[in-house]
């Protein structure tokens, strides 16, 4: 079974795999590593191609990493936007929903030129995402973390104690 992490931009979905994946002795995927080795950076995919571009070659890695039957998978911010994805990773395992709030978001993001949805006005858009997104992330997840105050490491063990 794989576990899969969901949630915004910045809420600690990469650490958070790499301490879950070391606790449990599994490996970690992560659709976006796996498209910037493929595919070069996000940010230039987005300038060049476009949102819908990007969202393609998303669905085929998240199809990519669903065929794994024990990893702990990291997804982009909007991979869940897609039902074709979200079936796709429900298939293969878990997905937990790393909620993290909007002041946590602005806080974690200060300073980052690497988030293609983030760019100008960083605060109004947190804002705008979080509220179409939450209730997406929260349907697909079957399980969800408040994630602030938390370590990476205190959010694995919680997920841990939920898979058991």
């Amino acid at each position: 079974m794989n576990i899969v992490l969901i949630g915004m931009p910045a809420s600690g979905k990469t650490t958070v795999a790499a301490a879950l994946a070391k606790g449990l002795g599994l490996k970690v995927l992560d659709t976006d590593s796996l498209i910037v080795e493929r595919h070069g950076e996000i940010n230039k995919i987005f300038e060049k191609f476009g949102e819908e571009y990007f969202r393609n070659i998303e669905s085929e890695a998240v199809k990519e990493v669903a065929k794994n039957a024990s990893a702990v998978i990291s997804t982009g911010g909007g991979c869940p936007l897609r039902k074709e994805n979200v079936l796709a990773l429900k298939k293969s395992g878990k997905i937990i929903f790393l909620r993290t709030s909007i002041t946590e978001l602005i806080r974690r993001t200060e300073g980052d030129g690497t988030r293609p949805l983030l760019k100008g006005e960083r605060e109004e858009r947190l804002k705008s995402l979080l509220s179409v997104r939450t209730p997406i992330y929260e349907q697909a997840a079957d399980f969800t973390v408040d994630t602030d105050g938390l370590t990476p490491e205190e959010i694995a063990k919680i997920i841990t104690e939920f898979i058991k």
